[in-house]
């Protein structure tokens, strides 16, 4: 940090008191000169109150050791001071992790590109046979999926389907006349397991004389004396045949069939005449049970279980038992890893695939910047090799904007805020200034020897002539402080004591003659850092200040004393 002095005139002790500076809060003292001046300083207070009883000749001597400025008002500007290195707004370093021939570079050094334009391509073959293969790649993996999804289908169809014919299930509704098996026992397909009939309908078979047969249809009713018994039956013609046939006495008929409902006495033993109309059948027929169906296994195995017993009614389509059903977990357990594993392949394939098309843009190098190609190190027609480490294809800054980071340390980071004007110059361009401002204030610090640093971002506001690379020393403009009482920094001792020179203590020039006369003064400090600080009470305005003279042979033997 600096404090820029500007010459005043010395004014009056009127003028004084009515610029007198306001009362500043003083901040902590920076402590920015050597350590050993300020140890120096501190033997020569020393050194001055023991040669106040040394011979003229050797007070005078010593008196070398300081110099004399006087305390007065000046225009003081608080500064951050620190170099960095001028670097563009963006910048673009084209490489690549291919190799091969570089088809075309439709630029050169100093050209402007904008944002996307392309710089390079490659010759893409390579990656267009790999895409190729890739996609084939996909595509057997599709295929593969397809299969092991459908074998693993297939086998959940199989046991739903075994579930199906597992099941010993009713096919009629009527009454389960017959079980040819028994839980335990193995059968194989077509066995017959069970005998249901319906007895609740009879159905009566009796022959008509075909004349009369020909006009009956089905529903007419009937009425059916059954043998050995008075009581008629209704019934309703179901079936009328249609094939005659020829009775003992020479007569040409034709079975007609009749459903009777019964009444419980009726089987198929018992025999009927029927009549329809007027017209009487030709001769007695027999009683049937209009359906009786036999159950059959569907397929082989081990009979599980039997839910019912012989003379039980049952209705259609009831569960009668099972089969014990073949164990194919196994084998649909080990079809769904086969379909998991061929998902992740399709998935490896089809990431495969994206790689090889990604891959493919490489070949085509853009910038992603707008700026001017600084250095061009490849040209259509050459062959680029990734791995050889070739360096950089080309280098594009973008120069619309240039900045530099300057490091400033703790003690002065808090002063600073973004906007702050900043002044700059360059040893590449002697006599010219620049101005920027401070555009962020990096708070991720260095920490070195105890003491901590943080980058400050400096943006250049008129940068006509600089170029990247350029060093430059700036100074950060914290605060105008305005008209201040101000003592140089190395004149303050052990925090906040000054050497003040009366005026027995000089000789007419001015000059310090008699360092036994010099005061000591304790002051109140301002604001202030490495070359003046302000003086806010102790001293008054025109009162000589010493300041230790590191120049003087006796300052140099103290110094040469301490190992310096």
């Amino acid at each position: 940090m600096s404090i820029i002095k500007k010459k005043t005139a010395v004014p009056t002790a009127e003028q004084g008191e009515a610029s007198a500076a306001p009362a500043f809060q003083p901040p902590k003292k920076k402590r920015k000169w050597p350590m050993r001046l300020a140890i120096v300083a501190a033997i020569a207070v020393v050194l001055f109150l023991l040669l106040r009883a040394c011979s003229n000749s050797a007070v005078q001597s010593l008196s070398g050791m300081y110099l004399t400025e006087p305390a007065q008002k000046q225009s003081l500007s608080v500064t951050v001071t620190g170099t960095g290195t001028i670097k563009p707004n963006d910048d673009y370093r084209a490489t690549t992790l291919l190799r091969g021939e570089i088809m075309s570079a439709p630029f050169e050094e100093g050209d402007l590109v904008e944002k996307d334009q392309v710089l390079f391509t490659l010759d893409p073959t390579d990656a267009e046979n790999n895409i190729r293969s890739a996609e084939s790649g996909v595509e057997r993996a599709r295929l593969n999926l397809e299969q092991a999804q459908l074998s693993y289908n297939n086998l959940l169809k199989t046991q739903r389907d075994n579930a199906d014919d597992m099941a010993i299930e009713a096919n009629a509704t009527g009454t389960l006349a017959k079980l040819h098996v028994k839980a335990g026992d193995t059968v194989g397909a077509g066995t017959p397991i069970a005998e249901i009939v319906d007895r609740d309908v009879m159905e009566l078979t009796v022959p008509f004389h075909r004349a009369v047969a020909q006009t009956l249809t089905i529903g007419q009713a009937a009425t059916v004396t059954v043998t050995g018994t008075a009581a008629p039956l209704s019934g309703t013609v179901s079936e009328v045949g249609y094939v005659d046939s020829v009775t003992a006495g020479g007569a040409v008929v034709r079975d007609v069939t009749i459903r009777v409902n019964n009444p419980g006495t009726l089987d198929a033993s018992s025999t009927a005449t029927a009549q329809i109309g007027d017209a009487a059948c030709a001769n007695p027929g027999r009683f049937s049970n209009k359906e009786a169906k036999q159950v059959v296994a569907m397929a082989s195995g081990k009979v599980e279980t039997l839910s019912v017993k012989e003379g039980d009614r049952v209705t259609k389509d009831q569960r009668l038992g099972s089969f014990e059903l073949p164990d194919m977990q196994s084998q649909i357990d080990n079809a769904s890893v086969s379909v998991r594993s061929a998902e992740l392949a399709l998935s490896d394939a089809e990431e495969s695939l994206r790689i090889a098309r990604d891959l493919l843009d490489d070949y085509t190098i853009s910038s992603p910047i707008t700026g001017t190609v600084i250095e061009k190190n490849y040209k259509a027609g050459d062959n680029i090799d990734a791995t050889s480490g070739g360096g950089y294809m080309a280098v594009i800054y973008d120069m619309s904007r240039m900045t530099f980071d300057m490091n400033v340390s703790e003690l002065d980071v808090s002063k600073l805020k973004v906007g702050q004007n900043v002044t700059f110059t360059s040893d590449a361009l002697e006599g010219q200034t620049f101005t920027g401002h401070v555009d962020k204030i990096n708070i991720n610090g260095t920490t070195m020897n105890g003491s901590t640093n943080y980058p400050v971002t400096v943006v250049v506001d008129n940068g006509e002539g600089l170029y990247p690379g350029m060093n430059v020393s700036a100074t950060i403009l914290v605060e105008e402080v305005g008209e201040a009482l101000a003592v140089p920094v190395e004149a303050v001792q052990r925090g906040n004591v000054v050497m003040v020179a009366p005026a027995a203590a000089l000789n007419k020039d001015g000059e310090l003659t008699d360092v036994t006369k010099i005061e000591e003064r304790t002051v109140e400090l301002g604001r202030g850092n490495s070359e003046f600080i302000e003086v806010l009470s102790g001293v008054e305005e025109g009162e000589i200040i010493c300041v230790p003279n590191m120049a003087s042979s006796a300052m140099q033997m103290m110094m040469g004393a301490m190992g310096g």
